[in-house]
């Protein structure tokens, strides 16, 4: 690649494309990288403020950005997407499905700390839909020394840096509990909450069941659905440090002892998560904020669930930065910083 006047061009091939900016009428190329400068382009490009222009002249020791960003889109193209023509330099990722974003944080900030090269994703741990723009690559610079792009391959080769997860049918089970629902002394208001929730994927509740606050007699409940057939269990209520919230207990009474409880989540702190039988079943115990507060740690967890996705507790602890929901007054999740 070399620079040319403008005025100097004519029968040289361009090596980027030629970007014309109108406020509120076009950001669009006016001439392709791999154009032939011609005289009658002159004052086209000398109207749209290139003075000089980088022309091709390649010595077999660098890469074009184009070819570049395929390089770095190639380390991230994993299941579930697929990537662009290039267009100015850059590549993006588009979604070929709803699911689950999952993303190797670790090697997406080794390749942005290589210099000269970038990858821009969403955020992982959040669901997408089908056309959804995922990520855009691209170098910095026009050109790049091939060794340097050879280097980051190896560093960075291996799985896929991105992948979407596809969501997975579930049969539901819920178990709510608390003595005075049990007993009609109140109405029971969280059930329809969950089922609104749920809608948003593809679920179907195969059992629901109402239940004191014994904790035998909700351990009893969580273990017929399991026999059942179902593929998450939610149970609703009694979380709290009560003495009669019972919840808990039972939950890892089914899990054999084991099981995940609290969350440096705001709302849902009293949040439960552990695996059941040999199939590791989900069973979430939800605290009561789920029942009135928009957006808790339900809508940061379930997407995972229904992607088949397990959720670790370093995971859950590491939810703390971005756990703040600042309930707004028209809220905008997931597009705000809740649960990032």
């Amino acid at each position: 690649m070399k620079l040319v006047r403008t005025e100097d061009a004519v029968g040289h091939v361009l090596c980027h494309d030629i970007t014309q900016i109108i406020k509120g009428v076009t950001k669009d190329a006016v001439f392709r990288k791999g154009h032939i400068v011609r005289e009658e382009d002159i004052p086209v490009l000398l109207s749209v403020g290139k003075e000089h222009l980088y022309v091709w002249e390649n010595d077999g020791t660098i890469m074009h950005e184009n070819d570049a960003a395929a390089v770095l889109s190639a380390l991230c193209l994993g299941p579930g997407m697929h990537a662009t023509e290039p267009k100015e330099g850059k590549i993006e990722l588009i979604a070929d499905w709803d699911g689950l974003l999952k993303e190797d944080s670790e090697r997406l900030n080794q390749v942005n700390s290589f210099g000269e090269m970038m990858i821009a994703s969403r955020h992982g741990n959040f669901p997408v839909q089908k056309g959804d723009k995922l990520a855009g690559t691209r170098i910095i610079p026009l050109v790049i020394g091939k060794e340097k792009m050879q280097r980051v391959r190896m560093i960075a080769e291996g799985e896929p840096i991105l992948e979407v997860k596809p969501f997975v049918h579930k049969n539901v089970g819920i178990v709510t509990t608390g003595s005075e629902v049990f007993h009609n002394r109140i109405r029971d208001t969280f059930t329809p909450v969950l089922e609104e929730k749920l809608s948003e994927y593809d679920c179907t509740v195969i059992a629901h069941e109402i239940t004191d606050d014994d904790a035998q007699n909700i351990t009893a409940a969580i273990r017929k659905m399991l026999e059942s057939g179902a593929d998450l269990v939610l149970c609703s209520g009694g979380m709290s440090v009560d003495p009669d919230d019972r919840t808990p207990l039972a939950i890892r009474t089914v899990a054999d002892g084991k099981g995940i409880y609290g969350a440096p989540v705001l709302p849902g702190a009293m949040f439960m998560i552990a695996y059941a039988g040999e199939r590791k079943v989900p069973v979430l115990g939800l605290p009561g904020c789920v029942m009135y507060a928009r957006r808790t740690i339900f809508d940061l967890i379930l997407p995972r669930i229904m992607a088949d996705d397990p959720v670790t507790e370093d995971e859950i602890n590491l939810l703390g930065e971005g756990g703040l929901c600042l309930n707004c007054p028209v809220c905008t999740f997931p597009n705000c910083g809740f649960g990032k």
